[in-house]
């Protein structure tokens, strides 16, 4: 595989990075048909995210002598810590990087990032990677009954008033309101605590569609990677979301690529419209970063497992469900899987199991 990116579209690959680092430690490079993928997932895979560039966001675009419906595309897994630094200086590369190079071939174990800069100057660096099956998760965001849109710097703006030091928020709303404030955890001192709490009219958005009153806590970190990106490109923001214990899914979408993030969100442990699918919940404590870990083993046409590793704590957290699926995959032939929260599928019976709607009145 080999692309080449002109310059000022160098800038928003770095900004994609960038969000990905605030969600996971490794990245996966997926390239397809359809456009470069990056995706990365948390360590306690409670967090997803995944970016797609268009072939239109190339100055070139190859996937070498692979056909079309071929899988013998290489699909990388990438360390983080060694692909941030090479785009953690955006003022940097958009003043004087004229294109990069990215390449990579099933001969060798390295990804090559050539920045052609001004004065002949020419940067490369050899990422060593591994290869592994591309990662994916599955929503199926048209089945949500909650639907929003708002601009990008709305929800920027709304968010940069919680304290950097806060890990979640919470999201409430009804058909007349909208807010988000700080999430309140029980164990701690209440006298200690800074409440935060800020309102939108349903006016201020593109889109308001409430079908059912929701709560629902989620990190914030992962969130503010997101809109930092989206911001600097003044997109509309789609919110899908369902009752407390199911995940958000924030995505954008343009004619050059397309964004989105997936968390998931504590569950309610009164309500009983978010009990979860045998063997995708996860005991944790109600911090996000303390999710015990979800082992999912890598998912081909033949096989399929997953694990689940939990300890004991006071409440429940829904991890996400990833698996590892191929190109053929991607263009539609899928093997069976087990139950995910969070699905992309045409399966409308299953995905009506992990996400009913309410009854008819």
């Amino acid at each position: 595989m080999k692309c080449v990116i002109e310059g000022k579209n160098v800038k928003v690959f770095g900004r994609a990075v960038q969000a990905l680092s605030r969600v996971g430690d490794e990245l996966w490079l997926d390239p397809t048909v359809k456009g470069l993928a990056l995706r990365s997932v948390s360590s306690a895979q409670s967090a997803y995210a995944c970016f797609i560039f268009s072939p239109l966001f190339f100055q070139q675009y190859s996937l070498g002598g692979a056909p079309k419906q071929s899988s013998e595309t290489v699909k990388c897994k990438l360390l983080l810590k060694s692909l941030l630094p090479l785009f953690r200086c955006l003022t940097s590369i958009e003043r004087n990087v004229e294109c990069c190079q990215i390449s990579v071939s099933a001969s060798s174990d390295w990804v090559v990032f050539q920045f052609f800069c001004r004065h002949g100057i020419t940067k490369t660096h050899n990422l060593r990677f591994q290869e592994k099956e591309a990662l994916q998760a599955e929503f199926a965001s048209r089945l949500c009954r909650n639907v929003l849109k708002a601009p990008a710097r709305l929800l920027g703006d709304v968010v940069m008033h919680f304290p950097l030091f806060q890990e979640e928020i919470t999201l409430s709303t009804t058909p007349l309101r909208f807010s988000l404030r700080n999430y309140e955890d029980s164990s701690e001192s209440q006298v200690k605590m800074m409440y935060t709490e800020m309102s939108l009219h349903p006016d201020e958005f593109e889109h308001f569609q409430v079908d059912v009153d929701s709560k629902i806590t989620f990190c914030l970190k992962e969130l503010k990677g997101f809109l930092s990106f989206t911001e600097s490109h003044c997109l509309p923001v789609s919110v899908h979301f369902d009752s407390a214990g199911k995940p958000v899914c924030f995505s954008v979408e343009d004619l050059l690529f397309e964004a989105t993030v997936v968390l998931a969100t504590l569950t309610d442990p009164e309500s009983t419209d978010s009990i979860q699918p045998a063997g995708t919940q996860v005991h944790a404590t109600s911090r996000c970063v303390d999710v015990a870990a979800l082992h999912v083993k890598t998912h081909r046409a033949d096989e399929e497992s997953a694990s689940v590793n939990a300890s004991p704590a006071s409440s429940v957290i829904c991890a996400l469900l990833f698996k590892a699926v191929s190109s053929e995959q991607d263009d539609g032939v899928c093997a069976a899987t087990p139950p995910v929260l969070a699905g992309d599928t045409d399966d409308e019976e299953m995905m009506e199991e992990l996400c009913p709607r309410s009854p008819s009145p």
